[in-house]
């Protein structure tokens, strides 16, 4: 299973957005606090739909709690800033893919610390960055491709019968 990391979020509806992409491709939800939100909020509520009883979701008073209740998580820092492109990585079941906050993003320090594990989605300069949920479904899928959409519907019922 693969693991979204949202390192205190800030928006309501990306977080509700995040949630209903993590349920529907069976994904753990991790959120770091602190929130810039409450779960409870309508907004968060509505973005996630009626998805949030197939989300699994874990909560973290902060990032020593995190790394303390997963002490062999190696997070993949999705950044603008990034050493390399979330294409060039090999993933792995279990890997964890790791997103800051919208306004400044996963911090300095964090970055510094491991500057292999840091991934980029390639756009344009003067477009600074993705919506968060966005980039969280774009790493997720490719992520997903990569391992062969493990424990997900593929059937289409429209598609002609070779």
């Amino acid at each position: 299973m693969l693991n979204i990391v949202l390192y205190q979020p800030e928006i309501p509806q990306n977080t509700g957005n995040i949630s209903r992409t993590a349920a529907a491709t069976r994904t753990m939800l991790h959120i770091v606090k602190p929130m810039g939100f409450s779960l409870d909020e309508k907004h968060v509520r509505r973005a996630g739909l009626d998805y949030w009883p197939l989300v699994q979701l874990r909560i973290y008073e902060d990032w020593a709690d995190f790394c303390a209740q997963n002490p062999d998580a190696r997070p993949y820092l999705f950044t603008t800033k990034g050493s390399h492109r979330y294409t060039d990585v090999h993933y792995r079941d279990g890997d964890y893919l790791m997103f800051g906050p919208e306004t400044r993003g996963l911090p300095e320090d964090m970055l510094r610390a491991d500057p292999e594990r840091t991934l980029r989605l390639p756009m344009r300069p003067e477009a600074r960055s993705l919506n968060l949920s966005n980039s969280v479904a774009v790493a997720v899928f490719e992520a997903l491709r990569q391992l062969d959409f493990p424990d997900l519907k593929e059937e289409n019922p429209l598609k002609p019968s070779l």
